[in-house]
């Protein structure tokens, strides 16, 4: 496999609070399973193109004009006091790292500069989790340096706590289905952690829901 293409939405209140609510809302999602790079095609409302790769993000017309371009971008965003979201290029940027990562995990965590280690089983409700800390080098770009994953009964992945513009976060990813004989979970929920590592149910920081994936 070389490439991914998914139709896909994705909200919460990370989006809103920067006035992006519907930036995202059923995109096409094209990118390298090989390298870092995503284009997200259908933004705002159907009128433009984003296109994330570690070294530069491009906000584009249909027709392929680049329109802004951000180089050498990082998730260490200016203070400015605005969201952290509120720029357009910044939104590409967070959508691009996290959803190749969402895509190319967890074959990620085979890759040979990342550093595994299994923890001791979480208790999920009823359930008993495995869970696996991470460790990426600076040379892949991901939402956190360090995270921890955890899986079900069924080596599913249904959580990943991290952290995330200063708090500490946990990623939630449920309704797994086969696309081509790859399984991906289909939606995912980001919501902020208590100390002691319990959820907060509101606000939902982001939620994301893939229509559809086709692996080439």
């Amino acid at each position: 496999m070389t490439r991914f293409t998914l139709h896909l939405s994705v909200g919460g209140s990370l989006f809103s609070s920067a006035g992006h609510a519907s930036e995202f809302k059923d995109v096409t999602a094209e990118g390298s399973t090989r390298a870092q790079s995503v284009r997200f095609t259908g933004i705002t409302g159907g009128e433009h193109s984003g296109c994330f790769q570690p070294d530069a993000i491009t906000i584009e017309s249909l027709e392929g004009e680049v329109l802004r371009t951000w180089d050498n971008p990082s998730l260490a965003f200016p203070e400015t006091g605005s969201p952290a979201l509120a720029d357009e290029l910044h939104l590409v940027f967070f959508c691009g790292v996290a959803i190749w990562n969402y895509l190319t995990n967890p074959f990620l965590l085979a890759h040979p500069d990342v550093v595994t280690e299994e923890l001791p089983p979480w208790r999920e409700n009823a359930d008993t989790w495995r869970r696996l800390r991470a460790q990426f080098p600076p040379s892949l770009i991901t939402l956190a340096p360090e995270q921890i994953f955890y899986f079900d009964e069924n080596a599913l992945q249904r959580r990943t706590d991290h952290d995330l513009f200063g708090n500490k976060v946990a990623h939630y990813s449920w309704a797994h289905d086969s696309f081509g004989g790859i399984v991906v979970p289909t939606l995912r929920r980001v919501q902020t952690l208590r100390p002691d590592g319990s959820v907060i149910a509101r606000p939902v920081l982001m939620d994301v829901e893939i229509f559809d994936a086709v692996f080439e």
